[in-house]
């Protein structure tokens, strides 16, 4: 079976016949081109491959394409403007977020989603936040910096 999938992918609407089963990391990747949320543990274990679903961060892995049906999604491609990087972009850069970079990307968007939610996070709201997403290379510390420095940026 297929669907019509109506949905507002990073600010612009996309009307796409998609097969009931296709989930939304595929979509996301194979039809749309969109590489930058990543394939990692293929059972949302991992986080790499998180985006923004109504503001919220989820796991493309786990999402069905045809469940975002008159949603808006967020991919780590939506969050440059005019090719200046977002506030977390660039914490994660100058804070040392990333190591290998393979998890870049669903962290970058678990942490915009978590301060659209909490703009003042303390650190114990971050490691919470964050908890869904795995780095293999780094202890968390710069991760955790990143987050707290973008916090202050963009903190009202």
């Amino acid at each position: 079976m297929k669907t019509v999938l109506s949905l507002r992918l990073n600010g612009r609407p996309r009307d796409d016949v998609v097969p009931d089963n296709l989930l939304l990391v595929d979509y996301l990747r194979e039809a749309v081109g969109l590489t930058g949320t990543k394939i990692g543990c293929d059972g949302g274990e991992c986080g790499c491959c998180t985006v923004l679903i109504d503001g919220r961060p989820r796991h493309a892995c786990l999402t069905l394409a045809a469940a975002c049906q008159g949603t808006v999604v967020e991919t780590i491609e939506a969050l440059e403007t005019g090719g200046r990087l977002s506030a977390i972009q660039r914490a994660f850069h100058e804070k040392l977020g990333a190591q290998c970079g393979f998890c870049t990307p669903g962290m970058v968007m678990a942490a915009e989603g978590l301060l659209r939610a909490n703009p003042r996070p303390n650190e114990a709201d971050i490691r919470d936040g964050m908890a869904a997403n795995i780095c293999r290379c780094t202890g968390y510390v710069k991760i955790i910096e990143a987050v707290e420095a973008a916090a202050r940026e963009i903190a009202p």
